[in-house]
């Protein structure tokens, strides 16, 4: 692929902008647009530019980010529209951001590594806006619950609150599991206050396992999704595999799917 030029990258953020005009004007569809509704779109749009991130497909890649970069600039339009807010305050308000948070780039500070400049990123970030925020309030409160406790976690470390060393996870995590054993030994499923206990104690084991992959520089929501995809195609070969038998899973023994789901398993393992 050639590289190209910025003056051909400016003109094609120009022919976006007033593909964004025209069809602001001319399409009823999206004419009735607003901010909130869309909302669950860009969502949508976002997680399907994480599945082209975990299947390393570039051309894909680039297909979902122009349709994340439409959302951008169609949110853009309609806050010019209410006179709020447009798409050079936006890329200005952006730019400014980088250029404060990058002392060490745009300034005359110093730093050892990568981890610094995150140090560096939080502390800049909470002296912005007002004195009232806090470490934690740029975690969305709607981020998935996994990414969530992540993010948390890696900000706090940002400030200097995590462990010495990282081995003394461990130690939390097998306090956390006692725990959630001893929650369960004494659960009664029809009492609401034990589930609730019960559930409070997995939440926070599952918080620490969080934490250990933290520690160990994995991240817990792309090893959970590199599971789940791994459990979709293994369970999906068993489905196809029963079916081609003429067989239904529900009358299959846990044995025999055992047998078909080693098959893909091992198949797997050859490829």
């Amino acid at each position: 692929m050639e590289m190209t030029t910025r003056e051909e990258k400016m003109a094609a953020f120009g022919r976006l902008l007033d593909v964004m005009d025209e069809l602001r004007e001319k399409c009823p569809w999206d004419r009735k647009q607003t901010i909130e509704s869309l909302r669950p779109q860009t969502i949508e749009e976002t997680y399907e530019l994480s599945d082209a991130i975990l299947k390393g497909d570039y051309r894909e890649l680039s297909k979902e980010l122009g349709d994340v970069l439409l959302h951008i600039v169609f949110y853009a339009k309609i806050g010019s529209e209410k006179q709020e807010f447009d798409i050079v305050d936006v890329i200005n308000r952006l730019c400014d951001k980088l250029i404060y948070r990058h002392p060490h780039v745009f300034g005359e500070k110093q730093v050892a590594d990568a981890a610094e400049v995150v140090q560096n990123w939080e502390e800049l970030k909470t002296k912005e806006k007002d004195g009232n925020k806090r470490v934690l309030s740029g975690v969305p409160q709607t981020l998935p619950p996994l990414l969530k406790a992540y993010r948390m976690q890696d900000k706090a470390r940002a400030v200097g609150f995590d462990w010495e060393e990282k081995s003394q996870v461990w130690e939390k995590v097998a306090e956390e599991l006692g725990e959630f054993h001893q929650e369960l030994d004494k659960m009664d499923q029809t009492d609401q206050e034990s589930v609730v206990k019960a559930e409070g104690e997995l939440g926070d084991l599952l918080f620490s396992i969080v934490n250990a992959a933290r520690l160990y520089d994995l991240n817990p929501d792309t090893a959970l999704e590199m599971t789940c995809a791994k459990f979709r195609r293994r369970f999906t070969y068993l489905e196809e595999q029963t079916i081609r038998k003429g067989h239904s899973l529900k009358d299959m023994t846990l044995a025999q799917m055992d047998a078909i789901w080693d098959e893909a398993k091992q198949m797997e393992k050859e490829q």
